[in-house]
C-alpha cells in the first residue's frame, strides 16, 4: 500500500485528489472569480469543449463520467461517498487510458505484462471494504455496479486480447465512439459457431501453405508468414466488411513478409503459378526482367455482401515500406475517376477505394517514409478518406528483439499518434479479437474517414529468411517460439474446449487444405479481374510503344489566345497581388500576340489546352501553385479575403480535373504518391515538381525502385512526369545540379525520357507530347531557373501553332557557310544562352551552337542530321557541371555514332569535383567565364 500511496501523492490529479479537484470544480460552477486564475481558465475550457482540441488528461474523463450522473438526493451529500463516486470514475478513467498496457497481448509472453498502478483500485484511494459497494459508472455502462464488477467489466474490456489507445485523440466524439464499441464486447466478441469454423479455416490454411512451402522447397527464400498467421483471417474480415459497406475497391501494400501468403491465401493466385516461380520455370513476358517471387503484385476480384471488390496487392520492392505512399496516390487517382463517373458531391462519401498498409513492427518505427506518408493522411490533395493500418509485430524486426534496440517509444505504432490514429494493440493467436478489431477499424474508417491502426502482436516462428537461424541471437525467445504451438492450433484446442469442432476436425481441415495445394488450383474464392476494368481497358489504349509514331502537339493559335484570355482574366471581384496583376496583364499580350511568351505562359497554355481535350492534369510540389521561383501563378490569392482561385479549373463546365497543390515539405512520399497516382491515372498529365532539381536526392528510392523500373520489373506504367529546376546561377552546391548523370546512369531499354527543354515553345510541346503519345514513359525534365524569366528564352504565339518538341536544336544565328565553321559546340541547357550571349558580344559567326534537348533516348539520327553539314569542324560538348557529372560521361559513347567519320569529340567544362557547385558566388563567376570562353576559342585577357 505504500507504494500506492506514495504515488498518489505525486501527481496534483492523481486518484487521491479527485475528491479535492471535484470539491473545487463545485466551487467554480457557484462562483468562478473564487477559483485560482489557472483552475478557472481550465475549468473553463472543459465546459467550453476546449478538449477536442487539447491532449486529454486522466481528470478530464472524470469531469464527462460526472456530468452523466443523476443528482444526489437531498442536496446534502456524503463527503466521504462523493469522494469514492469520483475514485471509481478516476479507475474507469485509468483502464480506459493506460489499460491497454496491462493487456495480455504477447502469445508468447515474452516480457512480464507490466504493472500500471493507475487501474489498481488501491490507487485512487479505494480499498477491499469498497468491492462490493455500488456505484454509478457514468459513460461505462446504464446503471449502477459494485466495484467489484466494475472492475471485472474492465479487465474484460482493457486488459484481455485487445490494448487499445484512443485517449491521444483530441475528438470527444471519435473516443467515445470508439469506447463504446470496445465496451459493448466485454461479453464477447458474438461470432456464430460458422464463422469461428471459419477462422480456424483461414488459419490452416496460412499455417498450411508455410508447411508445404518449407518441405517441397527446401532453404529457398520465402519470408514465411508463420507466428504471424492471423493476418489472414484479419484481412479477410476487413475486405469483406468494406465490401459489405459499400467499397468497390482494395488496394493493399505490403512488404516481403507474408506476402506468398496473401498471394494464395487472400487474393487466390493459383498455387501452380507460386510452384512453377519457386522451379524456375516462370519467364517474364515481354523481355522484362521480372522479379523475386515476394516483390510480386497480383489483381483479382472477390464477391462480398455488398457486392464485387477488386483487389489490387501492390508490388513492391526490398525497400519495405516505400510501397505505402505508392498505393495511397493509385488509390486516390481510383476515388476521383469514380468521383467523376458517378458525380457523386463527396470525394470520400462512400469508401470507394480503400487502401490497406501491412507494416512490419521494425520498419514502421524505423523508416522515416512512414511520417511523411501519414503527414498526407489529412492533407487536402492526398486524402483518401483513411487507411487501414496493420502492423505485423513479431517483435524482433531483422534480428534484433529488444525494443531498446529497434525504437525509442514504447511501441513500435506510436508514429501513429502523429496524425491522432487509434490503435488497437490485438493478440496474434486470437482471431476473433482480430476480426472485432477488423469490424471497429473499417467503421471507424467509413464513420469519420481517418486511419486506424491494428497491431497484431505476434511472433516470428523462423529467422529473417529460411536459411537463417534466429537462436543465434535470440536464445531466450525462440525457446519460447518453439514451446509455442501454432495459432492454429491453440485456436482449434480453444473451439474444442466450446465444443465448437470435434477432436480430428483440425487434422481434417489441414489435409483438406494440402490437398487444394498440391491440385494447384486456386485456395479461395478470388475470381481474376474483371475483363471490362475501366483501368486495364486504359492502359490496354495505350500500349503501343512506337517513340518514332507521329504526335500532333501543336495547337491553334486561336484556340490558344482564347484559352490565355480565359486563364489571364481573373473575376471582377478578385484581387490579387499588385505584381501578380502585372504579371496576368502582361501576359494577356502574351497570349495575344502582342509580346512573345515567357515560360510560365507556355506551360499554362500547355495545361489548358490538354484540359480542352479532356485530358486532367495534376502538379504538386513544394510551392508549386505559384512555382518555386513564381513563374507559374496557376494558384492567385485574393489580397483581401486570402481565397484562392485557379484559373485553369474554370474554362468551361464539366472540364476534367485539375489540381494544383502545394505539397507538404517531402520528397519521398509526394513523389511516390504521384508516381502511384500516374499507374491509375493514365488519361492525364501528373507532374511532380522539385523545389530544387537535387532535392529529390530525398527520394532516390521511389526514382531507382520505381519510376525507373518499375515496367521492367513488374510491367508497370507510369507517365509520370518530374520537373527538377537545374542550373548554375552561383547559388551553391544544393541548388545548382538536379544531378543528370544519375538519370542517365538509369537509363535503358526505353524505359524513360530524359529532357532539358530550354524555351517556352519546347515546354509546351514537351508537355503536352507526354499525354498525346500512344504510350506512357516517366519523363525527367531538367528544368531551368534564370530561363523561366531570361530574356532571349522565349517563344513565339505560332511556335506553340505550328511546331513540335525537337529533340535537337540546331543553330540559329546567321553565320560563316557551315563548311566554313571551324567548331562545333554541343550542349544542353542554360549553358547555351551563355554561350550565345558570349559569341554575340565577340562577334563570332565561325562556332556553331547545337542544344541537345533530349538526352534519353539519344536522339542519334536527328544529331547526325545537324552536324553533317560541318565538314570541317572540331566538335566539343560543353556543360556547366563537373566533368564527373552532368551528361559527359554517360552520353560520350551515344555521342560518338552521331558524329562525321574522323571525329573525336573533346570536353570542356569544370573539372571533376567532389561537390556539384561552388559556393562562393565569385568563384562561381570565374569558372563560368573561364568555361564559356574556353568554349569559344577566346583567349584569356592578361
Amino acid at each position: 500500500m505504500g507504494n500506492y500511496q506514495t504515488q498518489r501523492a505525486t501527481s496534483q490529479l492523481s486518484g487521491g485528489n479527485a475528491a479535492y479537484i471535484e470539491a473545487l470544480y463545485e466551487q467554480y460552477l457557484d462562483a468562478p472569480d473564487s477559483v485560482a486564475a489557472e483552475w478557472r481558465a481550465y475549468f473553463d475550457g472543459i465546459r467550453a469543449g476546449a478538449s477536442n482540441e487539447k491532449p486529454r488528461l486522466p481528470v478530464q474523463e472524470r469531469f464527462e463520467a460526472m456530468a452523466d450522473l443523476p443528482d444526489l438526493p437531498g442536496g446534502e451529500a456524503d463527503p466521504e461517498a462523493i469522494a469514492k463516486q469520483v475514485a471509481v470514475l478516476g479507475l474507469i478513467s485509468g483502464y480506459r487510458t493506460r489499460g491497454h498496457q496491462a493487456a495480455d497481448l504477447c502469445p508468447i509472453h515474452l516480457r512480464p505484462r507490466r504493472e500500471v498502478p493507475d487501474i489498481d483500485y488501491r490507487w485512487h484511494g479505494l480499498t477491499d471494504a469498497d468491492l462490493d459497494r455500488t456505484f454509478n459508472t457514468g459513460t461505462l455502462f446504464s446503471g449502477d455496479m459494485t466495484l467489484r464488477d466494475i472492475i471485472a467489466y474492465l479487465d474484460k474490456t482493457y486488459k484481455h486480447h485487445i490494448g487499445a489507445e484512443i485517449l491521444h485523440i483530441h475528438t470527444t466524439e471519435e473516443r467515445r465512439w470508439l469506447q463504446e464499441r470496445l465496451e459493448k464486447a466485454v461479453n464477447g466478441y458474438g461470432y456464430s459457431d460458422e464463422e469461428k469454423h471459419a477462422f480456424l479455416q483461414q488459419l490452416v490454411a496460412a499455417d498450411g501453405l508455410e508447411k508445404y512451402l518449407h518441405k517441397r522447397f527446401v532453404g529457398q527464400k520465402r519470408f514465411s508468414l508463420e507466428g504471424g498467421d492471423g493476418l489472414i483471417p484479419l484481412t479477410e474480415t476487413l475486405i469483406n466488411r468494406l465490401g459489405a459497406s459499400g467499397s468497390k475497391e482494395i488496394g493493399i501494400a505490403m512488404a516481403h513478409r507474408g506476402r506468398l501468403n496473401m498471394l494464395i491465401n487472400i487474393l487466390g493466385k493459383r498455387p501452380a503459378d507460386l510452384f512453377d516461380e519457386f522451379e524456375g520455370k516462370y519467364t517474364p513476358q515481354g523481355g522484362r526482367s521480372g522479379d523475386v517471387k515476394y516483390h510480386m503484385g497480383f489483381s483479382s476480384s472477390v464477391e462480398t455482401a455488398g457486392g464485387l471488390v477488386d483487389l489490387t496487392l501492390a508490388y513492391n520492392p526490398s525497400h519495405l515500406e516505400f510501397v505505402n505512399p505508392v498505393m495511397q496516390g493509385s488509390m486516390r487517382a481510383r476515388i476521383e475517376r469514380a468521383q467523376e463517373e458517378r458525380q457523386a458531391d463527396h470525394l470520400f462519401a462512400d469508401n470507394y477505394a480503400v487502401p490497406i498498409q501491412i507494416h512490419g513492427d521494425a520498419a514502421f518505427a524505423g523508416q522515416g517514409v512512414n511520417l511523411e506518408t501519414l503527414q498526407l493522411s489529412q492533407v487536402r490533395g492526398y486524402r483518401v478518406g483513411g487507411t487501414l493500418h496493420i502492423i505485423v509485430n513479431n517483435q524482433i524486426g531483422f534480428t534484433t528483439s529488444n525494443p531498446l534496440d529497434t525504437r525509442s517509444a514504447m511501441y513500435c505504432s506510436d508514429a501513429a499518434k502523429l496524425i491522432q490514429a487509434p490503435v488497437l494493440h490485438v493478440n496474434g493467436d486470437d482471431p476473433e479479437a482480430l476480426a472485432f478489431a477488423g469490424e471497429i477499424a473499417v467503421d471507424y474508417l467509413r464513420t469519420f474517414h481517418k486511419d486506424i491502426f491494428i497491431d497484431i502482436v505476434c511472433y516470428r516462428r523462423l529467422g529473417h529468411n529460411e536459411a537463417d537461424e534466429p537462436s543465434a541471437t535470440q536464445p531466450m525467445m525462440y525457446k519460447k517460439i518453439r514451446a509455442h504451438d501454432v495459432p492454429a492450433k491453440v485456436y482449434a484446442d480453444h473451439l474444442i474446449a466450446e465444443g465448437v469442432i470435434a477432436a480430428g476436425d483440425y487434422e481434417k481441415l489441414q489435409d483438406d487444405y494440402r490437398a487444394r495445394l498440391e491440385a494447384g488450383e486456386a485456395v479461395t474464392r478470388s475470381l481474376p479481374r474483371r475483363a471490362d476494368d475501366p483501368l486495364r481497358l486504359a492502359w490496354k489504349a495505350l500500349s503501343n510503344q512506337d517513340w518514332n509514331a507521329p504526335v500532333n502537339t501543336a495547337y491553334p493559335r486561336e484556340a490558344l489566345t482564347r484559352l490565355g484570355e480565359k486563364i489571364y482574366t481573373l473575376p471582377g471581384d478578385f484581387v490579387p497581388h499588385p505584381i501578380v496583376e502585372k504579371l496576368m496583364a502582361a501576359r494577356l499580350d502574351m497570349v495575344r500576340g502582342k509580346a512573345p511568351l515567357d515560360w510560365g505562359a507556355a506551360e499554362n497554355l500547355a495545361y489548358a489546352s490538354l484540359l480542352e481535350q479532356r485530358y486532367s492534369v495534376r502538379v504538386s510540389g513544394e510551392d508549386c501553385g505559384r512555382g518555386t521561383f513564381s513563374h507559374r501563378h496557376a494558384v492567385i490569392h485574393d489580397q483581401t479575403t486570402g481565397d484562392s482561385y485557379t484559373p485553369l479549373a474554370h474554362l468551361y463546365d464539366g472540364q476534367p480535373n485539375v489540381r494544383i497543390i502545394d505539397s507538404i515539405l517531402s520528397e519521398c512520399a509526394v513523389l511516390g504518391f504521384e508516381y502511384g497516382y500516374s499507374t491509375a491515372e493514365p488519361q492525364g498529365l501528373t507532374i511532380w515538381e522539385a523545389q530544387f532539381g537535387d532535392f529529390a536526392n530525398g527520394a532516390q528510392v521511389i526514382i531507382d525502385q520505381f519510376i525507373t523500373s518499375g515496367e521492367a520489373k513488374w510491367g508497370r506504367y507510369s507517365g509520370l512526369t518530374m520537373l527538377l529546376p537545374h542550373g548554375y546561377e552561383g547559388q551553391g552546391p544544393e541548388h545548382s545540379s538536379a544531378r543528370i548523370e544519375r538519370y542517365l546512369q538509369l537509363c535503358a531499354d526505353n524505359n524513360v525520357q530524359v529532357c532539358v527543354p530550354t524555351t517556352p515553345a519546347q515546354i509546351f510541346h514537351l508537355l503536352r507530347r507526354q499525354v498525346l503519345r500512344r504510350f506512357r514513359k516517366p519523363l525527367i525534365a531538367i528544368s531551368p531557373k534564370s530561363l523561366l524569366r531570361h530574356k532571349l528564352a522565349v517563344s513565339d504565339l505560332s511556335e506553340l501553332a505550328e511546331g513540335h518538341f525537337q529533340p535537337v536544336i540546331g543553330e540559329k544565328d546567321t553565320l560563316k557557310a557551315a563548311d566554313k565553321i571551324r567548331r562545333v559546340i554541343l550542349c544542353s541547357g542554360k549553358v547555351y544562352y551563355d554561350l550565345l550571349q558570349k559569341r554575340r558580344d565577340e562577334n563570332i559567326n565561325d562556332i556553331a551552337i547545337l542544344r541537345l534537348e533530349q538526352l534519353y533516348p539519344f536522339p542519334e539520327a536527328e544529331l547526325a542530321a545537324q552536324l553533317a553539314p560541318y565538314t570541317s569542324a572540331d566538335i566539343i560538348w560543353c556543360q556547366e557541371e563537373p566533368r564527373n557529372q552532368g551528361a559527359w560521361r554517360q552520353i560520350y559513347e551515344w555521342l560518338a555514332p552521331a558524329l562525321p567519320a574522323n571525329k573525336k569529340l573533346q570536353y570542356i567544362g569544370r573539372a571533376a569535383s567532389a561537390s556539384t557547385a561552388a559556393g562562393y558566388l565569385k568563384m562561381h563567376n570565374a569558372e563560368q567565364a573561364a568555361l564559356v570562353r574556353e568554349a569559344l576559342d577566346i583567349p584569356e585577357t592578361p
